[in-house]
Protein backbone atom coordinates (compact mmCIF):
# COMPACT_ATOMS: atom_id res chain seq x y z
CA UNK A 1 0.00 0.00 0.00
CA UNK A 2 1.25 3.95 -1.04
CA UNK A 3 0.41 6.52 1.25
CA UNK A 4 0.22 10.11 -0.60
CA UNK A 5 0.44 12.79 1.28
CA UNK A 6 -0.22 15.78 -0.76
CA UNK A 7 0.35 19.85 0.67
CA UNK A 8 -1.97 21.87 -0.27
CA UNK A 9 -0.46 25.43 -0.56
CA UNK A 10 -3.32 27.93 -0.36
CA UNK A 11 -3.34 31.83 -1.76
CA UNK A 12 -3.77 34.22 0.83
CA UNK A 13 -4.63 37.33 -1.71
CA UNK A 14 -8.52 36.83 -1.21
CA UNK A 15 -7.78 37.05 2.56
CA UNK A 16 -5.86 40.45 2.91
CA UNK A 17 -7.90 43.35 4.31
CA UNK A 18 -5.72 46.27 3.71
CA UNK A 19 -2.76 47.31 1.89
CA UNK A 20 -0.71 50.51 0.51
CA UNK A 21 2.24 50.74 -1.48
CA UNK A 22 5.20 53.73 -1.20
CA UNK A 23 4.44 55.32 -4.25
CA UNK A 24 2.43 55.34 -7.53
CA UNK A 25 3.96 56.27 -10.64
CA UNK A 26 3.27 60.69 -11.21
CA UNK A 27 0.70 59.86 -8.67
CA UNK A 28 -1.68 57.97 -11.12
CA UNK A 29 -3.46 55.70 -9.49
CA UNK A 30 -6.12 54.91 -11.91
CA UNK A 31 -3.46 53.32 -14.53
CA UNK A 32 -0.90 52.39 -12.03
CA UNK A 33 -2.36 52.32 -8.14
CA UNK A 34 -2.01 49.70 -5.99
CA UNK A 35 -5.70 47.73 -6.65
CA UNK A 36 -3.03 45.92 -9.62
CA UNK A 37 -1.30 44.15 -7.07
CA UNK A 38 -4.03 41.63 -6.44
CA UNK A 39 -6.27 41.76 -9.95
CA UNK A 40 -4.83 39.03 -11.28
CA UNK A 41 -4.74 40.97 -14.82
CA UNK A 42 -1.70 40.75 -17.28
CA UNK A 43 -2.37 43.85 -18.37
CA UNK A 44 -2.28 45.92 -15.04
CA UNK A 45 0.52 46.19 -12.67
CA UNK A 46 1.57 48.56 -9.74
CA UNK A 47 4.40 50.75 -10.78
CA UNK A 48 6.32 53.31 -8.11
CA UNK A 49 7.69 56.83 -8.57
CA UNK A 50 11.36 57.05 -8.28
CA UNK A 51 13.34 56.41 -5.42
CA UNK A 52 13.94 53.55 -2.93
CA UNK A 53 13.28 52.10 -0.89
CA UNK A 54 10.26 51.04 -2.01
CA UNK A 55 7.32 48.94 -0.44
CA UNK A 56 3.80 46.90 -0.45
CA UNK A 57 2.25 46.80 2.82
CA UNK A 58 -0.29 44.51 3.94
CA UNK A 59 -2.61 42.90 6.37
CA UNK A 60 -5.42 40.29 7.94
CA UNK A 61 -8.13 39.89 10.10
CA UNK A 62 -6.25 37.45 12.10
CA UNK A 63 -2.90 36.30 11.87
CA UNK A 64 -1.21 34.07 9.11
CA UNK A 65 1.56 32.99 8.05
CA UNK A 66 3.75 33.52 4.62
CA UNK A 67 5.83 30.25 3.37
CA UNK A 68 6.37 31.65 -0.24
CA UNK A 69 6.20 34.28 -2.26
CA UNK A 70 5.93 34.90 -6.31
CA UNK A 71 6.29 37.77 -7.79
CA UNK A 72 6.44 39.00 -11.87
CA UNK A 73 8.26 41.96 -12.49
CA UNK A 74 8.77 43.99 -15.80
CA UNK A 75 12.65 43.47 -16.93
CA UNK A 76 14.39 46.63 -16.14
CA UNK A 77 11.92 47.79 -13.19
CA UNK A 78 13.07 44.46 -10.70
CA UNK A 79 13.46 44.64 -7.36
CA UNK A 80 17.20 43.58 -6.62
CA UNK A 81 17.29 43.20 -3.42
CA UNK A 82 13.38 42.50 -1.45
CA UNK A 83 12.80 41.63 2.28
CA UNK A 84 9.53 40.29 3.43
CA UNK A 85 9.16 41.03 7.05
CA UNK A 86 6.28 40.66 9.83
CA UNK A 87 5.44 44.32 11.12
CA UNK A 88 4.38 44.57 14.70
CA UNK A 89 3.78 47.72 17.02
CA UNK A 90 3.47 51.02 15.80
CA UNK A 91 7.58 51.37 14.57
CA UNK A 92 6.73 49.08 11.47
CA UNK A 93 9.68 47.39 12.24
CA UNK A 94 9.94 43.75 11.41
CA UNK A 95 11.48 41.48 13.78
CA UNK A 96 10.59 38.27 11.61
CA UNK A 97 12.48 38.52 8.22
CA UNK A 98 12.80 36.76 4.79
CA UNK A 99 15.43 38.67 2.00
CA UNK A 100 15.95 37.28 -1.58
CA UNK A 101 17.03 38.77 -4.56
CA UNK A 102 14.79 38.35 -7.87
CA UNK A 103 16.48 37.56 -11.44
CA UNK A 104 15.83 40.66 -13.87
CA UNK A 105 13.63 38.82 -15.80
CA UNK A 106 9.82 39.27 -17.16
CA UNK A 107 8.99 35.64 -16.04
CA UNK A 108 7.34 34.92 -12.61
CA UNK A 109 9.60 34.40 -10.09
CA UNK A 110 8.89 31.89 -6.57
CA UNK A 111 10.42 32.33 -3.80
CA UNK A 112 10.29 29.82 -0.59
CA UNK A 113 11.09 31.57 2.49
CA UNK A 114 13.82 29.82 4.99
CA UNK A 115 11.17 30.36 7.92
CA UNK A 116 7.81 31.08 7.38
CA UNK A 117 6.42 34.38 9.06
CA UNK A 118 3.65 34.87 11.11
CA UNK A 119 2.34 37.72 11.82
CA UNK A 120 -1.46 39.56 10.81
CA UNK A 121 0.63 42.64 9.03
CA UNK A 122 3.49 42.02 6.68
CA UNK A 123 5.61 44.30 4.33
CA UNK A 124 7.91 43.81 1.45
CA UNK A 125 10.57 46.24 0.77
CA UNK A 126 12.33 46.42 -2.22
CA UNK A 127 15.80 47.88 -1.16
CA UNK A 128 17.18 48.53 -4.38
CA UNK A 129 15.88 48.19 -8.08
CA UNK A 130 17.29 47.30 -11.27
CA UNK A 131 15.91 50.79 -12.64
CA UNK A 132 18.23 53.96 -12.66
CA UNK A 133 15.75 55.89 -10.54
CA UNK A 134 14.67 53.00 -8.11
CA UNK A 135 11.29 52.31 -9.82
CA UNK A 136 9.92 49.25 -9.55
CA UNK A 137 6.88 47.54 -11.87
CA UNK A 138 5.21 44.27 -10.18
CA UNK A 139 2.13 42.78 -12.53
CA UNK A 140 1.72 39.58 -9.98
CA UNK A 141 2.35 39.38 -6.57
CA UNK A 142 1.04 36.01 -4.83
CA UNK A 143 1.48 35.23 -1.13
CA UNK A 144 0.82 31.41 -0.48
CA UNK A 145 0.52 29.92 3.11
Amino acid sequence: MVLIIKMLVMSLLKEITDYKVSSVLNNDRKQFGKKYLFDGNDETCWNSDQGVPQWVQFGFSTPRTISKVKLQFQGGFVGKQCVLEAVTGQSNDGDCKFEFFPADVNSLQEFVCSSPITSQKFRLTFRSSTDFYGRIILYHFQILE
